[in-house]
C-alpha cells in the first residue's frame, strides 16, 4: 500500500513531467515557426488534455514566462543574472557550454521572431539586473556613458555565442574564454580611466601600470 507521502510525491512528479512535456512542445513548435500555436495544438503535440494545458498555463504570457525558465533549465545550472562583475565573469563558462547543450534552441532564440519574443519576455528584469550588478564597475563614468558600458558587458555575458559558434566554429568553452578576456579587458579599462568618457583613452602612463 502506498502511503500518503509517496502518493503526493508521485502526483507531484507526474505534474512536473506534464509541465515539462507542455513546455518542451511549446519551445519545439516555436522553433518550427508554427503559425497555429495555441492551447489546442499545444495539447495535441504534448500528448495531454487541453484542460491540462490551461490548468498550468492559463494564457500565452504564462507559457512564455515558463518557457524561458525551461530553456535555462535545459541549458544546465547557471546564474541567469549575475549579482556583480565577478559573478558575470564566473558564469561565462556554464552559460556558453550550456548553449552548446541546447544548440537548436539557442539558435532559434537568436534567429527567429518567436525566439526574439521569448527573449524579450523578461527584458525589464534583465536590464534592471545587469544595471544593478555592474553599478560599481561603471560608477565613475559620466552619467550618459554608464548605460553604454553596462550594455556592452551584458552583451558579452550571453550574446556572442551564435556568431562565434556559426561563423568561427568555436565551442562554448572557447567562447567563454574569449569573452572572458574581453570582459576582463573592459573591467580593467573602467578601473584605469578614472571617470574619462568612453571615447577617450586613459593616459599611457596609467595604462602601463
Amino acid at each position: 500500500m502506498v502511503d500518503d507521502s509517496a502518493a503526493r510525491n508521485l502526483r507531484e512528479t507526474r505534474k512536473d513531467e506534464a509541465r515539462a512535456r507542455i513546455l518542451d512542445a511549446f519551445i519545439e513548435m516555436m522553433g518550427e515557426g508554427d503559425a497555429v500555436l495555441n492551447h489546442d495544438t499545444l495539447a495535441e503535440r504534448a500528448g495531454v488534455a487541453r484542460r491540462t494545458v490551461y490548468r498550468y498555463f492559463p494564457d500565452r504570457a504564462a507559457l512564455m514566462d515558463a518557457a524561458l525558465l525551461r530553456v535555462r533549465e535545459l541549458a544546465g545550472p547557471q546564474v541567469a543574472y549575475p549579482e556583480n562583475a565577478e559573478e558575470l565573469l564566473a558564469t561565462l563558462e556554464p552559460i556558453y557550454t550550456g548553449f552548446d547543450a541546447i544548440a537548436p534552441i539557442a539558435i532559434m532564440l537568436r534567429t527567429t521572431p518567436q525566439g526574439r519574443a521569448l527573449r524579450l519576455v523578461q527584458n525589464k528584469q534583465r536590464v534592471a539586473s545587469y544595471t544593478k550588478a555592474l553599478a560599481e564597475a561603471v560608477k565613475d563614468l559620466p552619467a550618459e556613458d554608464r548605460k553604454q558600458a553596462t550594455a556592452m558587458l551584458a552583451v558579452l555575458h550571453t550574446t556572442p555565442w551564435l556568431e562565434m559558434h556559426d561563423h568561427w566554429g568555436l565551442n562554448g568553452h572557447q567562447i567563454a574564454r574569449a569573452t572572458g578576456w574581453a570582459v576582463r579587458t573592459l573591467l580593467n579599462d573602467l578601473k584605469q580611466r578614472d571617470g574619462l568618457p568612453l571615447d577617450q583613452d586613459p593616459p599611457e602612463d596609467v595604462k602601463g601600470e
